[in-house]
């Protein structure tokens, strides 16, 4: 297969003024996931220049590989653990998971495994704590089979077994065409690693389970008490992100645009607010995806991937987590499934998914506010961003 050129065009589009702190020139690496259907190959890799705002050179392919569409990187970025977002009607209709071994020098992956996650669409993964088991969430288009939580087993090489647990959910159904049944979303671990959240989009609920491999490793999860976290009918909910105390977290509901704010203790979430990103406006503008914080804990950035395409800016009550809008930034493109702030906290990467593209950002650490757009790099339908730091 030939390889699409890319070409970096840069773009001003300002928001008002902004003061962008100087640092020294570093250079950091960027792993980008994509989907494959177009010409994109699989995962690249990129050089991006926290003095500048861009991108040196051209994306890389580090990994061929079908519709890499989550990035998993471990804690000493020794692997990197991808789902291949497969399924019926597309070139491979099995849903699967690889790990690869990163070179922490040059960066390269090289393929250690790949299993099945025993279930369509696979969207999501993440690590618990310990490392020894990964945690994929498997979407599921389809009504038949529907979504599940898979949990797969990781040895000390990084190599993966088949999944050890299956776990389904009953769909809500207040949306006949996106809820006819459960769709798992995201699959996270509490800080403290005891608990893990499953977000089902199609159930509107939070599953919880207690997570003890010590107990049992074939059968790490059990449900805790309470087993799951009621959300308003019809809202979707996607992503679940805790504070960096482990008081608090934010979950984004993709069909209500809306974010939930929680307290946070042993394995309880207790709903403090709910935020309306698209308050008032048609369905068509609603689609709530990924969301980040600054790593000061001052700021939220969320996506809003309905037509409006936008980010938005909220700073976090110190005490409470609860959040205040204070800026609506367009992405410049379609389709933000996700995004990243740079390890210099000066610049926010958008993955425009259906636009192809990545859009550039200016940050001003201070304020949390996003500014001019410094560059906006082509590539086939980016889906996910992780930066990795040269140890």
């Amino acid at each position: 297969m030939m390889m699409r050129k890319f070409w970096p065009l840069l773009m001003a589009g300002s928001v008002g003024a902004m003061s962008v702190q100087a640092t020294p020139a570093q250079t950091y690496e960027l792993l980008v996931g994509s989907y494959t259907a177009g010409s994109s190959e699989g995962i690249y890799r990129l050089k991006f220049d926290s003095r500048s705002g861009r991108f040196s050179g051209q994306p890389v392919l580090a990994a061929q590989t079908q519709n890499p569409s989550w990035l998993t990187v471990s804690k000493d970025q020794k692997r990197v653990y991808v789902v291949n977002e497969n399924g019926p009607g597309q070139q491979d209709p099995v849903g699967r998971v690889s790990s690869y071994e990163l070179n922490p020098q040059t960066f390269e992956l090289t393929l250690i495994n790949q299993v099945q996650s025993l279930g369509n669409e696979p969207t999501h993964s993440s690590s618990a704590k310990d490392e020894r088991h990964l945690f994929i969430a498997n979407y599921s288009v389809l009504e038949d089979p529907g979504g599940s939580l898979a949990v797969l087993p990781v040895d000390a090489e990084g190599k993966l077994s088949a999944p050890v647990q299956l776990s389904g959910h009953p769909a809500s159904r207040v949306n006949p065409q996106r809820q006819a049944s459960n769709h798992v979303h995201s699959v996270v671990s509490s800080p403290d690693g005891k608990y893990v959240f499953a977000n089902d989009l199609g159930a509107d609920r939070i599953f919880v389970y207690h997570y003890d491999p010590k107990a049992n490793h074939e059968l790490p999860l059990t449900p805790a008490e309470p087993s799951f976290v009621q959300l308003p009918p019809g809202s979707g909910p996607r992503h679940l992100l805790f504070s960096a105390d482990g008081k608090h977290a934010w979950l984004t509901m993709e069909m209500s645009a809306q974010i939930a704010v929680f307290d946070y203790q042993d394995g309880k979430l207790t709903q403090r607010q709910l935020v309306d990103m698209a308050a008032g406006q048609p369905v068509s503008d609603k689609a709530g995806a990924a969301l980040h914080a600054s790593s000061d804990g001052k700021f939220l950035y969320v996506s809003n991937r309905g037509t409006a395409n936008q980010l938005l800016v909220y700073s976090i009550d110190p005490r409470t987590a609860q959040l205040n809008e204070i800026q609506r930034r367009s992405v410049e493109g379609d389709h933000p499934r996700e995004f990243s702030l740079d390890p210099s906290g000066n610049f926010l990467l958008v993955a425009n998914q259906k636009s192809n593209e990545i859009v550039v950002l200016e940050r001003d650490p201070k304020t949390g506010l996003l500014g001019k757009t410094t560059q906006k790099l082509a590539i086939d339908a980016p889906s996910d961003l992780k930066f990795l730091l040269r140890q």
